[in-house]
């Protein structure tokens, strides 16, 4: 008896999140965009625009992937319904073992569609440009940035990403006063805009004689890589392109030709440079790339703050804001400001051990959606 209270127990846990996630998704919504696209792909003019008709095409085919998945899986889950009272009734040990199986196997695929949750932001399968820019602190937040530099291209190699630095200015005496690095692989950016904000660092000063506490801040930037198809207008007369004179690390070039090339596009300010690249025009069409995926990034928050104002939601003044702050003293821990989570081993996290921050931040973004929906 106490055997299939368990396993009825364990159906209603895994059942309640599957319903949630179910209504998160929105599956009805997915499933009135798939008529209203298979309305305008029988519009015969629609096939004069080959990207439009192409765009639509791949939208309609993936929307039919997810809402099918999901519907595949309310299938399952009313069938294991039936078979948790038969188990009940029958109170046979080997059913209860089959039964309970099917209910690990339906969670691990629940799991997996939870997983696609995450990561259902326009840019979130993408790769990601990571950009690190020293704060307060002099010399300790600039050293800071090489620290957390560090730490992303751990955390990168530990996931299979290629990462790269493509920009870089050095510190007066140590680390860097910003860095810019490219990171190629799926999700990338899904998983890197968990880390845009302020990172603050609590330590005895290496570089204070006294050997202080010092408190540092670095201010992380996370960027979508785009393709050229991507909708970013930019009009060569709005930009200022200088060339200069390389002072990373990068071969035999550096500091021998103008290499490195800043652009500015003068309507926004928006700066964009490169200068690790073997020559001028590599640089070039890199800092364009950056250039490209800070616009779009103005875009989505222009987007998101006017979303946010129609609804009447208060909208900070600053994006940057303080997410997560590392002490190495009186105590050591890593504590996430914005979901609570805390880990004691700092040294490990500063290796990139950083998943479980960044899916815990990603799984409360998930409760925020469906308490917007909900309001």
């Amino acid at each position: 008896m106490n055997r299939w209270r368990t396993l009825r127990t364990s159906y209603r846990v895994w059942n309640a999140a599957s319903r949630r996630y179910r209504r998160v998704f929105d599956v009805a919504g997915k499933e009135e965009e798939i008529l209203q696209l298979e309305k305008k792909l029988m519009q015969p003019d629609l096939w004069s625009d080959q990207k439009e008709a192409q765009e639509a095409t791949r939208r309609l085919a993936a929307l039919q992937e997810e809402v099918a998945e999901w519907n595949q899986l309310a299938r399952r889950a009313s069938d294991l319904r039936e078979l948790v009272d038969l188990a009940a009734e029958e109170d046979d040990a080997s059913f209860l073992t089959d039964v309970q199986a099917d209910i690990e196997r339906v969670k691990e695929d629940l799991d997996r569609s939870e997983f696609r949750l995450l990561f259902n932001g326009e840019y979130d399968a993408n790769g990601a440009l990571l950009a690190i820019h020293a704060g307060a602190g002099g010399t300790d937040s600039q050293e800071w940035v090489e620290r957390l530099l560090r730490m992303y291209l751990k955390w990168a190699d530990h996931r299979g990403f290629k990462a790269r630095v493509i920009d870089s200015s050095l510190g007066e005496e140590a680390g860097f006063k910003s860095v810019t690095v490219e990171m190629t692989g799926q999700y990338a950016y899904g998983y890197l805009r968990a880390e845009r904000g302020v990172h603050r660092l609590v330590r005895l000063s290496p570089f204070d004689a006294a050997h202080r506490r010092h408190t540092s801040f670095a201010l992380v930037e996370a960027l979508p890589e785009i393709d050229d198809h991507t909708e970013v207008d930019i009009d060569p007369n709005d930009l200022r392109i200088d060339t200069f004179r390389s002072s990373s690390a990068g071969g035999q070039h550096v500091n021998k030709t103008d290499s490195a090339v800043r652009i500015v596009h003068i309507p926004t300010g928006i700066v964009a440079a490169c200068q690790n690249e073997r020559s001028q025009s590599q640089n070039r069409v890199t800092a364009i790339k950056v250039l490209r995926a800070r616009l779009l990034e103005r875009q989505l928050q222009e987007r998101e703050r006017e979303q946010a104002r129609l609804k009447g939601e208060h909208v900070s003044a600053e994006w940057g804001n303080q997410i997560r702050s590392y002490v190495m003293h009186p105590y050591t821990m890593v504590k996430d400001h914005r979901t609570g989570h805390e880990r004691g081993n700092v040294e490990a996290v500063l290796d990139g051990e950083i998943d479980d921050f960044i899916e815990i931040y990603l799984r409360s973004t998930i409760d925020q959606r469906e308490a917007a929906k909900a309001s």
